[in-house]
């Protein structure tokens, strides 16, 4: 299958707003945007670099926009600590690495048993979610915007398999975001890597088990060829969010027409992400499968300790940080709505589907 351009979509849109580039293209600057995910790493690595490509692109060159992959520049967990001091201009992660100082951008990426990818962005596009993130992050001097979602993601790679919940007692397992403060509340002790880290942890045995994303990054990653029991889906990310940030006093400096262009990009880049992980998610997924991979969901007492352990995890978040109180509410108010939606409209759907097909 032949690769297509990731960002096809917002081809189109940056291909419509060179009209306005003409006007913007005299004064040139050169800006630096830095990710968290490697250069070339499908869906995450393309999403950022095509967005530099496009915006420089739509610009003329008004904006050129020169892009670096996670570790190339910062490290990758670095991202947000470089733009707001400046090192670069724009960024491209996943909020839930900036949370040890600004708690509140968890809930931009998620919560456990939280929002799905499309709740997510309805709720940042259209549910208030913009306004109080724009709020948690200018302290920083930062302007973020939703750059789409990896989907679901997978629990996670074990060398050995889960029988039930005494087998997860002991174990190490990387795991990002909120999903180490669940695991550690079931007996399993916890680390974050970079992606490039990942394996060669797993292969040495410095961690027993690796959560990294879903079925299309964890082939790249080729996790299947060091720990071969695969368990779904990951209590902690329903819908994980991606972010793209641009530094405040740039963003302000930019012009009308550069500011459209940007953010018409940047949210381009969101619905194509967001669809290419759909796609690939399945067709990465069968290809594992003819590999031998047979994916697994957790026993039953997993489910229930991990469920347990995630709504206390959630609902203890907020304590202490006063912006992430005032998301928390609305947030809470909103997961539960979408919740009794969805089990009614997407999670029935879901399950007929599967029983019309025999599967």
């Amino acid at each position: 299958m032949k690769r297509r351009t990731l960002l096809s979509g917002a081809a189109f849109g940056a291909a419509a707003l060179t009209l306005a580039a003409p006007a913007v293209a005299q004064n040139k600057r050169v800006l630096k945007l830095v990710g968290t995910f490697p250069r070339g790493f499908p869906g995450l690595g393309h999403a950022a670099e095509n967005i530099a490509k496009q915006v420089t692109a739509a610009t003329e060159g008004a904006l050129t926009v020169e892009y670096f992959g996670g570790g190339e520049l910062v490290p990758p967990y670095a991202v947000n600590d470089a733009v707001s001091t400046g090192a670069a201009e724009m960024g491209h992660s996943s909020p839930y690495f900036a949370a040890g100082k600004i708690k509140a951008s968890m809930y931009y990426t998620n919560m456990p048993y939280g929002l799905s990818a499309a709740e997510l962005g309805g709720w940042i596009r259209y549910g208030g979610g913009q306004a109080l993130w724009d709020e948690s992050y200018a302290p920083f001097n930062l302007k973020p915007f939703w750059a789409g979602s990896s989907m679901a993601q997978a629990g996670g790679w074990f060398k050995k398999p889960i029988n039930s919940l005494d087998d997860m007692q002991g174990l190490k397992m990387r795991i990002a975001g909120l999903g180490g403060a669940i695991m550690q509340k079931i007996g399993v002790s916890s680390v974050n890597l970079p992606a490039g880290e990942i394996f060669p942890a797993l292969q040495s045995g410095v961690v027993d088990a690796a959560e990294f994303v879903g079925p299309w990054n964890d082939k790249a990653l080729g996790l299947a060829k060091v720990a071969p029991h695969y368990y779904m889906p990951a209590p902690h990310e329903t819908g994980a969010g991606l972010e793209c940030i641009v530094r405040q006093d740039v963003w302000e400096e930019f012009t009308p027409a550069q500011k459209v262009i940007v953010e018409s990009i940047i949210s381009a880049v969101a619905d194509e992400t967001t669809t290419a992980f759909a796609y690939n998610n399945v067709v990465a997924l069968q290809q594992l499968m003819s590999d031998g991979v047979t994916p697994s969901v957790f026993p039953d007492d997993v489910v229930a300790a991990l469920g347990k352990a995630s709504v206390e995890v959630f609902e203890a978040y907020p304590e202490g940080d006063e912006m992430a109180q005032k998301i928390h509410a609305p947030y809470v108010e909103y997961v539960k709505q979408a919740v009794y939606c969805g089990k009614l409209l997407e999670g029935q759907m879901y399950a007929d589907r599967a029983r019309a097909w025999g599967i």
